[in-house]
């Protein structure tokens, strides 16, 4: 019957044809009812409700204030169940505006952060797998031309270690935004780890989202976030 299980995954992922280890000692149906390869390991992947196939929303701008009877939104809407997230407020940017001269608005920013951590052990691959054949590790992110600012996303992937905190490879991107023509489309962020070195055992996936404050709020989307372990590696 064990046999069986580890055929179904065979079959499933072509792990001899890739060179995969398959230790006869491995739970294969376990791997196999889990499905760890070819999927997205991260959990609502799209809290704002929105995905990458369709435009973003365009925002209404109405210039009123909220109800005095309702407290001001400060940060974005949506179901963010499976993610662990904060606000990091930013100090105003009076640097443009000459002495003396009285503003009755400025615009406040906040960073606001989603960040997940993904157990692979725990969600159903083994140890052969991760530190001899150490398969692609692919992720993609997708975000919204916002034109808040220069700097509105930023995204930090950490492979880490059996302790959780020993960082073995890790991936930063903080792109600027061209802000002298408009645009709003879906930006795609996306980068494969590969040959990362063996020990690996979670995935720390975090991204940062700029969103304002002035009179109303106005926030940056992000959607269809993604980390996936493929079954095959790249030609090392």
């Amino acid at each position: 019957m064990a046999g069986d299980w580890k055929q179904k995954c065979d079959q499933l992922w072509q792990l001899g044809a890739n060179g995969v280890p398959t230790p006869d000692g491995l739970d294969w149906k376990a791997v196999y009812e889990k499905k760890p390869l070819g999927r997205n390991l991260l959990k609502n992947p799209a809290p704002h409700g929105v995905s990458h196939s369709s435009p973003p929303p365009e925002r209404e701008v109405t210039g009123i204030p909220p109800s005095p009877d309702q407290p001001p939104q400060f940060e974005p809407t949506g179901d963010f169940s499976g993610w662990s997230t904060s606000t990091d407020v930013l100090p105003y940017d009076t640097s443009g505006i000459p002495p003396g001269v009285v503003v009755c608005y400025l615009p406040q920013f906040r960073w606001f952060s989603m960040e997940q951590r993904i157990d692979l052990k725990a969600e159903g691959l083994w140890d052969d797998l991760l530190d001899k054949f150490q398969p692609d590790i692919a992720v993609e992110d997708w975000y919204e031309e916002s034109q808040l600012h220069a700097s509105i996303y930023e995204l930090n992937v950490k492979l880490l270690a059996a302790d959780g905190q020993t960082v073995i490879k890790e991936h930063t991107c903080s792109p600027t935004e061209n802000l002298e023509n408009y645009s709003h489309n879906w930006k795609q962020v996306s980068h494969v780890f590969s040959g990362y070195g063996p020990g690996v055992r979670y995935i720390c996936f975090s991204h940062k989202l700029k969103n304002q404050f002035m009179v109303e709020f106005f926030g940056t989307l992000v959607t269809d976030s993604s980390v996936v372990i493929k079954s095959t590696r790249s030609a090392s």
